[in-house]
């Protein structure tokens, strides 16, 4: 993409549950963190970024909205990610993947719009393409499908990328915490669930909405996305002024909007 990778986060990891969490058992011991609010269908299933946990923005006033509409609601951390088991290292895109589809199968009651930010816009088309009978809808904040390959191994220097072929991990350094562990699990992974290489059969409504000014994940990855999907209705929002958090009142009010006029689509 021409870009360097800066993904700057704080990495939160923690084998315990916050108050009103619930944990969904999964193998190994590992378990997953959701809370679910009730309400009517098409529900609400909100997949995060990398590296980012449940109690964002978006996840929180996704709820919000779903609340006030009455509409059933769904949010989870990956394993390694906020309160969910395990080491952030160990993840891979398939792993957390499956992370989402267990939560679809075992909280989610009938069809589901998947809400992705970031890399949770690779993982909610990686769940529609499992479940297709589920997944009724999806919309893409800021979508993030192959990072893994075209955004991070793309742009890193020599030094990174002997790291991660000869350690096994790369730290990338960041200003805003601890380092960020990169591994050739996650890399060499990651190329096993690609899907930017060709047409994509998802035949389901699909909405995306990218911040021109996105330093993160460039919008043009989610023109190439909305070009590869073999939905006949698929729609991208540019948002002129937004970077990559979408964060701001406006992008909350038009992601809502956007979120309930696609579930009445659907619905």
């Amino acid at each position: 993409m021409g870009r360097v990778w800066r993904y700057h986060v704080r990495v939160t990891s923690t084998s315990e549950a916050p108050p009103g969490v619930r944990t969904l058992g999964r193998r190994n011991g590992a378990t997953i963190a959701y809370c679910t609010s009730a309400g009517k269908s098409p529900g609400v299933l909100f997949a995060g970024g990398f590296a980012s946990d449940m109690t964002g923005t978006k996840a929180s006033a996704l709820e919000t909205a779903c609340r006030a509409a009455g509409r059933a609601y769904a949010r989870f951390d990956y394993f390694g990610h906020g309160a969910s088991s395990g080491r952030f290292e160990d993840g891979t895109i398939g792993r957390w993947t499956d992370d989402a589809l267990a939560v679809l199968d075992a909280v989610c009651e009938g069809p589901q719009v998947v809400v992705g930010s970031s890399m949770g816009g690779w993982i909610m088309l990686l769940a529609a393409l499992a479940r297709p009978t589920r997944v009724a809808g999806l919309i893409g904040l800021a979508a993030a499908p192959d990072f893994t390959e075209d955004l991070m191994w793309a742009s890193f220097g020599e030094d990174a990328r002997r790291a991660i072929a000869e350690e096994g991990v790369w730290r990338e350094p960041s200003e805003y915490g601890a380092p960020l562990p990169i591994t050739r699990t996650l890399i060499e992974e990651g190329r096993e669930h690609l899907v930017l290489r060709g047409p994509i059969p998802i035949g389901c409504p699909v909405r995306l909405i990218h911040g021109a000014a996105d330093a993160e994940v460039p919008w043009p990855v989610s023109l190439r996305l909305a070009e590869s999907l073999e939905s006949a209705d698929v729609a991208l929002t540019l948002v002129v002024d937004g970077d990559h958090r979408l964060s701001t009142a406006a992008d909350i009010e038009r992601m809502a909007r956007t979120l309930e006029a696609l579930c009445a689509r659907v619905g």
